[in-house]
């Protein structure tokens, strides 16, 4: 599988997920800067998203990658909301993109998945 590097700075929510610890943050897709991109990745020198992928699998029940895609951004976007965990507003980070997901339509204000790992700044 192809890896596609990305650095950027933006806002970061840093989320426990089972044993994991992923980031989940926003990218546009053009200049309207709809962040219509989302990217869900896993913290770690050791990961290559893929875990996300198993959760979605045998936790959310989700067999098709578009549904596992809807699931894991079902958990990004939830802990989000509740702002319990940690926010980065304007982190810059470095993120190493494994896989791609096009949704086929909007979801959670996202047409694309991406997930991989991510390095943060004091992690």
């Amino acid at each position: 599988m192809s890896l596609t590097e990305l650095t950027a700075t933006s806002r970061v929510t840093v989320f426990p997920l089972e044993s994991l610890t992923v980031a989940y943050t926003t990218q546009s897709s053009d200049e309207r800067g709809l962040g219509d991109i989302g990217l869900v990745t896993v913290v770690g020198e050791h990961s290559d998203g893929d875990e996300l992928w198993r959760l979605a699998r045998d936790l959310g029940n989700r067999t098709h990658d578009g549904d596992q895609a809807r699931w894991i951004l079902t958990q990004a976007t939830r802990a989000r909301m509740v702002t319990t965990y940690r926010d980065l507003p304007k982190a810059t980070w470095t993120a190493q993109i494994r896989r791609r997901c096009e949704l086929g339509g909007l979801f959670a204000n996202h047409d694309v998945l991406m997930t991989g790992r991510i390095a943060l700044p004091d992690q």
